[in-house]
């Protein structure tokens, strides 16, 4: 019979995510047994309690396995995820990178190792992207080059558990990135909590432009870089002459807007104004004419009136905005939006299903706008890949998995493109 291997469940961000990966081989190198791990997400309420509710539900299926959680959530709750009588080990977003933790727990779990080990993460000064090359699918792969934030957001928890902004150095990244391509990947996305502060602690202080500059002149035969969430007042110059001269960065962008209203802006505190958006998004495409964006925005943050709201529903428009990600707020205690005078609660999901609709439509038209047109399809499935904007094409016949094809985009259905 086959020794037991560990299960994980990961909850959140492509970070997290990353991570997951990295600790199913530092898992592996230990000897862990029957264990089940989650890594939990802590950016919402609502993303925390789905982390207890996964905790309890492995539990349930793996009664005979030991329980770890780590993740955001733990790092900033210690004491209430300890607490949880389904939980047998609580590890923080630190110790979860380090051999030494894994090793301990594998040691037949006989307590030697302390339960709790979740330590101060503003304290730490270095990321863990040396672990592993990336992961991903056969078709796209995703790499760490930059960890925690040194903003303070006024809704976010997101520091407190990631820590201060660390990056990882361009000879690092682009050696790995090098090895992804070599193992046959066509395209890598590089992902951090706050991407655009990348470079701040290194050496000379450079920027993600310098970074994205580096990987296309030093890695040649990659043939598709994607960048993701960006704070957009902080793009720096070689970033938006990557954009304007660099075919092979991709033409999608997701931006950290949370909000289109300068009072919400501020009071969010946030580094841009409206202005800036709209500013940013006519200059990206003006020097991409095909660039589409992404966005993060918050639906009923405190004091949010009804003509407040409006700002943040006309940026879509305004900003030409296509892919939204909308977020109906949900009070994160220890943050200082907490205390703001709340929204109604009906108020704010109206709001968020407004917000969504608008995003619905403006991903009909950019879709219905792509037919007739020539795509370079990414394949992630033998029937299914994705535009340079990031968006799906179906095809109905087999394509090669992994591979980059050329495809006329014959139609729209409820699923994307048809090819």
């Amino acid at each position: 019979m086959d020794a037991p291997v560990p299960k994980f469940a990961t909850l959140g961000c492509r970070l997290n995510a990353y991570e997951t990966e990295a600790m199913k081989e530092l898992a592996q190198s230990a000897g862990l047994g029957e264990t089940v791990v989650v890594n939990t997400c802590a950016v919402t309420a609502e993303a925390v309690r789905k982390s207890r509710q996964e905790i309890r539900r492995l539990r349930r299926e793996n009664p005979n396995a030991k329980v770890v959680v780590t993740g955001c959530a733990v790092q900033t709750e210690p004491d209430s995820f300890s607490a949880m009588e389904e939980v047998d080990f609580v590890v923080g977003n630190t110790e979860k990178m380090q051999p030494e933790t894994w090793r301990g727990m594998a040691a037949d779990f006989i307590g030697e190792t302390e339960r709790v080990q979740v330590d101060d993460i503003m304290s730490v000064t270095e990321t863990a992207g040396h672990l592993i090359d990336g992961f991903g699918t056969r078709s796209r792969a995703y790499v760490q080059v930059q960890n925690g934030c040194d903003h303070r957001c006024t809704f976010c928890i997101i520091p407190f558990g990631r820590g201060n902004s660390r990056s990882v150095p361009a000879g690092v990244v682009v050696d790995q990135i090098r090895r992804l391509v070599q193992r046959g990947y066509n395209e890598v996305v590089l992902t951090g909590v706050d991407l655009t502060s990348w470079g701040a602690d290194l050496p000379a202080a450079p920027k993600l432009g310098d970074l994205v500059m580096r990987i296309l002149k030093l890695v040649p035969e990659l043939p598709r870089l994607r960048i993701s969430s960006i704070d957009s007042i902080e793009v720096d110059g070689n970033l938006m002459r990557a954009i304007a001269e660099e075919g092979r960065l991709m033409p999608h962008l997701h931006l950290s807007l949370q909000a289109g209203d300068d009072m919400i802006l501020k009071r969010m505190k946030r580094r841009h104004l409206r202005d800036d958006a709209i500013r940013f998004c006519e200059e990206a495409r003006r020097l991409r004419p095909d660039m589409t964006f992404g966005a993060d925005i918050i639906a009923g943050f405190p004091t949010e009136t009804e003509e407040m709201f409006l700002n943040s529903l006309r940026l879509v428009e305004e900003c030409n905005l296509t892919w939204l990600h909308v977020f109906p707020y949900s009070p994160r205690e220890g943050t200082p939006a907490a205390r703001m005078p709340a929204v109604d609660g009906r108020a704010i999901k109206d709001r968020a299903a407004r917000l969504r609709a608008a995003g619905e439509a403006a991903v009909a038209r950019h879709l219905a706008a792509q037919v007739g047109r020539d795509h370079q399809v990414l394949m992630e499935s033998p029937r299914m890949g994705r535009t340079a904007q990031f968006a799906e094409v179906h095809f109905g016949a087999d394509q090669p998995e992994g591979q980059i094809v050329s495809a006329r985009i014959t139609g729209v259905t409820a699923a994307g493109l048809t090819a």
